[in-house]
């Protein structure tokens, strides 16, 4: 389909409609110096083949995924996607598909969201789910949002190794709710906690951190059993493959990022967000909820069963402003999920556990490289300090066509020469290699 562009009549009538001289009046609030005033080299005159040409040489300038071999995480991860995924996702009766208001009309889609929360239920052996969330950070927040109107408390205690953006979040969410937000170290949660417990509505961990590192979560569901606080897991669905379920530890609520189940890491979006708690809260579950349901002649149908947002009842009643789903990114989740299987999902892991534990045991063994977590255990993200800047380091491994991390020294100033480095399933012995071959002519060889 072509561009038709406006005649000159059109825009005289446009704007004299809308009461100005010229379109230069228009732009009157820009300063001079920061418009773009020479004409565009937009290469006129150029065919549809000749066009598309020059596009696609602009395009393969963009280094990304394909062309690097990714070990970049802290929130979005380059997994194995199983073909199935985006074929079955992409079909039109999902793709155009919008939020299921007529049930009548809708059941295929509402079907995917039952399975969906159903998924995440058995993922995290809690009770129920919601219909997703936009993102891990937003479904933290409304966690701690529904942890004080559970409580009638409106302190939230969270510790500082929850990943920085996810906290920022937190803290506006917070703050617009007039609600105080403390942060502690891991190790110092516990004794906050009984120091402050009788305002604390609850204690917000990441498991595994965003150092990479697993939290001891036995002894914060203890601990804020005893102070009458609840607690609220970020959890790595992948890592659930491997690691004990936080519903087996009685945790109350369950947040996390769904990116890495089948969905591609798109630049930092779309993500998906999931929300599980216990049964007995789900009067303030923020979102929606599908549930099933059988009709007059006893077949089995699908409804939207709560939908406690602003929309739909009175302002001041409502729960959450989470206004819609990621329905299509958490299909993408269900057919993943599904596709693996346990099986498949616990395989997925183990490889992310062997193939992260060989890289960073190559990293250690040279000269100045130090571990930010001890020797605690991990399961595909680690942290090391390096003996200067990560820059250095990172630029010499994109030089080699390899993405090499995250530099903490923005996000974590308290390790300015911090790396944060994540190894799924996707990365090969070769690139394990290439990557230590190349960190130890950067740092120097082995200690």
């Amino acid at each position: 389909m072509g561009y038709v562009a406006n005649t000159d009549n059109d825009r005289s009538e446009m704007l004299s409609a809308i009461g100005i001289k010229d379109f230069e009046e228009l732009l009157a609030q820009i300063p001079a110096h920061l418009r773009f005033v020479r004409p565009l080299d937009l290469a006129l005159g150029q065919s549809e083949i000749e066009l598309m040409a020059r596009l696609k040489e602009l395009a393969g300038l963009n280094e990304n995924m394909e062309t690097h071999a990714c070990f970049l995480g802290a929130g979005s991860y380059d997994h194995f996607r199983p073909a199935v995924v985006a074929a079955l996702a992409s079909r039109g009766e999902f793709l155009t598909s919008y939020t299921p208001y007529q049930p009548e009309l809708s059941q295929g889609m509402l079907q995917a969201i039952y399975e969906y929360q159903t998924l995440i239920c058995a993922l995290t052996n809690m009770e129920v789910a919601n219909a997703s969330m936009y993102d891990a950070a937003t479904g933290l927040a409304e966690a701690a949002l529904m942890a004080c109107a559970l409580t009638g408390r409106k302190r939230v205690l969270v510790s500082i190794d929850v990943h920085p953006h996810f906290r920022e979040v937190l803290k506006t969410y917070l703050f617009t709710a007039e609600r105080e937000m403390l942060e502690a170290p891991s190790e110092q949660l516990t004794g906050l906690l009984v120091e402050e417990g009788s305002d604390v509505a609850a204690v917000l961990f990441q498991h595994p951190n965003f150092l990479g590192a697993l939290e001891d979560v036995a002894i914060f569901a203890a601990a804020a059993r005893s102070a009458g606080a609840l607690t609220v897991a970020a959890v790595d669905p992948i890592s659930l493959g491997l690691l004990k379920p936080p519903g087996d530890f009685g945790i109350d609520i369950v947040v996390g990022e769904g990116q890495p189940l089948g969905i591609p890491m798109g630049c930092g979006g779309p993500l998906l967000g999931f929300f599980a708690c216990k049964k007995r809260f789900i009067r303030h579950l923020p979102g929606r909820l599908v549930g099933a349901a059988v009709d007059s002649e006893g077949r089995r149908g699908y409804t939207m069963t709560l939908r406690t947002r602003e929309q739909d009842i009175r302002r001041e009643k409502a729960t959450s402003n989470i206004c819609t789903n990621q329905a299509l990114m958490a299909l993408y989740a269900t057919i993943y999920l599904c596709q693996l299987g346990k099986s498949g999902l616990r395989e997925a892991a183990e490889l992310c556990v062997w193939k992260s534990h060989y890289l960073r045991d190559g990293l250690l063994a040279l000269d100045g490289v130090e571990s930010v977590t001890g020797s605690r255990p991990f399961f595909r993200e680690f942290a090391v300090t390096l003996p200067g800047p990560a820059a250095p380091l990172l630029e010499a491994l994109r030089d080699e066509g390899i993405e090499g991390g995250l530099s903490l020294e923005r996000l974590r100033p308290d390790l300015p020469c911090g790396l944060l480095v994540c190894v799924t399933e996707n990365r090969t012995r070769e690139q394990l290699d290439r990557y230590l071959k190349c960190a130890a002519g950067v740092l120097g060889g082995a200690r």
